[in-house]
């Protein structure tokens, strides 16, 4: 156990710290410290999940990284033209985007990752040490909110620490990247000492080799892939059909997205890894596999917005067929931030309670949660209040 948050401040450190989530999270945080909004979607402020222990909005540092130039404050104004950000917000907490601005160093870039990555590791950790020492934090929380990547095939380097640091070691691999990116990050992460949450579907910290690295570091992980739209909705839908004996045939869904996302997503390789960890709700739920297949198409017209229609078809009494269609329309990033704030606490709070490894209990903000099949939201809210309880009472 170290020293408690509620007494110093905690670094949040963003991969992806100029995308859309990051600047809205960012400007968000110091609104939320300045009672500029209301703390609507942080569940960390419900009173079921109040901890006086977490790290407070206005303890927490940010910086990160990020392999794009546009500055933070200009990053702002753009979410403030497309209306995700409230007029006047962005000019009063201007200070606070500039000065995070200056705290973001180069990220690593899928051609980079490839080349010299233990020296890219060693800088990566550099730098997140530098954070924590020259602000004085008590810790620094990773959270990767970076585009999504291609699941990588897998390596012998994956199935253990001593194998994947040879691999590192070694100036030309042969076969590629030894790491994606995320999983780069999160090595770093894990070295530094740091806590890490994969908001993305990219593979990160879920391999068997950074499972150990965290175990033997003694810091904790979670992820992965934010639940914001349509499997939220999905997750709550789930235990109503099982729960009432209606037996379900078909669940298929099409999600149109726009903005950096949306653009990112329509790499055919990069959607196999969303749809893969949307598709997991149905059928770990129900126990049967389902008919039916999620499809993402990018439409730039939307920008930071997107549109989920669902169609299911199920069983009732005497063979009687019948459907339910819904239509969920959100900004992402803006169901996104308070998340990744949550998130940033939650970690920070847990790390100082002694926690290590895969962090089951945070399944409530995931599509893929680690270390667990429990996709229905009650129940994982309840694992969440449970955990946050314990948290309280010093286990």
């Amino acid at each position: 156990m170290t020293t408690s948050d509620n007494e110093g401040r905690t670094g949040v450190w963003l991969v992806g710290a100029r995308g859309s989530v990051a600047t809205t999270a960012i400007t968000g945080a110091a609104a939320l410290r300045d009672r500029l909004i209301p703390t609507t979607g942080c569940v960390t402020e419900s009173p079921e999940l109040l901890d006086e222990g977490m790290p407070g909005f206005d303890s927490l540092v940010f910086a990160g990284h990020d392999i794009t130039e546009t500055p933070l404050p200009k990053r702002a104004e753009q979410l403030e033209a497309a209306g995700i950000l409230p007029r006047g917000v962005r000019e009063l907490v201007h200070t606070d985007l500039a000065a995070t601005d200056q705290r973001i160093r180069r990220g690593v870039g899928s051609e980079e990752a490839g080349h010299g990555q233990l020296e890219t590791a060693e800088r990566l950790i550099e730098q997140l040490c530098s954070f924590r020492e020259l602000y004085g934090l008590s810790r620094v929380v990773v959270i990767n909110v970076a585009a999504t990547e291609a699941h990588p095939p897998g390596r012998n380097e994956h199935t253990g620490l001593e194998e994947l640091e040879h691999g590192l070691r070694r100036s030309d691999p042969d076969g590629g990247a030894v790491l994606p990116p995320s999983s780069l990050y999160a090595y770093a992460a894990l070295r530094a000492g740091c806590p890490y949450a994969d908001f993305t579907p990219s593979v990160g910290a879920r391999l068997p080799a950074l499972d150990e690295l965290a175990a033997r570091r003694g810091v904790p992980y979670a992820g992965s892939d934010g639940k914001t739209g349509e499997t939220l909705v999905k997750s709550a839908l789930l235990p109503m059909f099982s729960s009432r004996a209606l037996r379900v045939h078909s669940w298929s869904g099409t999600n149109l997205l726009g903005g950096g996302d949306g653009r990112n997503l329509a790499d055919p390789d990069n959607v196999t890894s969303k749809t893969t960890s949307k598709q997991r709700a149905a059928h770990e739920s129900l126990g049967y596999p389902v008919d039916g297949e999620v499809h993402i198409d990018y439409v730039s017209a939307l920008g930071e917005w997107k549109t989920a229609w669902d169609h299911i078809s199920f069983e009732g009494f005497l063979d009687n067929r019948m459907t339910m269609q819904f239509t969920w329309q959100g900004c992402d990033s803006a169901l996104a931030a308070p998340l990744v704030l949550d998130l940033a606490r939650l970690l920070a709070r847990a790390h100082e309670r002694g926690h290590s490894g895969p962090l089951s209990q945070l399944g409530f903000f995931f599509k893929d949660p680690v270390a667990s099949d429990e996709h229905r939201l009650v129940a994982q809210f309840e694992t969440l209040r449970t955990f946050v309880r314990r948290l309280r009472e010093g286990q």
